[in-house]
């Protein structure tokens, strides 16, 4: 009877040893990513634009400075507004300057140039791959008076991977906000 016992114990230990354990890599959360629905938001300041309905905008810092937030994508669009005044270049200087300052971590950037001949609205889309910490950014302007300049955050550690889904849901956004934009 031991020897019986003894025959199955081993037999057991060698069987359910044969198989390597290998844990299961971690997992991220789901993403659900809603409709598209927009609203005009006018800014009182000096343009207005499209804007999607399931994000917040809030007031800025400075006049005329807004906020995109969205919440369920923990993310965030900064606008800027800046009144020209003979000084179109040193600002679109910058704002190039601003973007290409992430390309230290980015794997390359894109830029699309936006040209509305009819509501005089002119600008550049920079497309940030990589895990850099702004992944969009862009400048609009109508070359005399007004220059807008945007750019998306993510309050994350950036990962590429995991972030792109949401990265090109917003990015519907920036397009829709650029090519809606007019200037008052």
């Amino acid at each position: 009877m031991k020897i019986k016992a003894l025959f199955i114990a081993l037999i057991t230990v060698f069987v359910s040893c044969s198989e390597s354990y290998n844990p299961k890599p971690l997992g991220y959360h789901r993403i659900d990513l809603s409709e598209k629905e927009y609203q005009l938001f006018d800014s009182n300041c000096s343009y207005q634009f499209l804007s999607p309905k399931n994000a917040d905008i809030i007031k800025g810092k400075r006049h005329c400075w807004y906020s995109i937030n969205y919440p369920n994508h923990n993310a965030t669009i900064y606008l800027t507004y800046k009144k020209l005044n003979s000084n179109l270049e040193s600002i679109i200087e910058e704002s190039h300057k601003l973007a290409y300052d992430h390309a230290i971590r980015s794997d390359g950037i894109i830029e699309q140039v936006y040209a509305n001949e009819d509501e005089q609205v002119y600008g550049v889309l920079y497309d940030i791959h990589g895990n850099s910490a702004s992944n969009l950014q862009f400048f609009l302007t109508d070359s005399t008076d007004h220059f807008l300049r945007g750019s998306l955050y993510f309050n994350e550690t950036p990962n590429a991977d995991s972030l792109l889904p949401v990265k090109e849901y917003i990015k519907e956004d920036f397009i829709t906000l650029i090519e809606s934009l007019t200037w008052s």
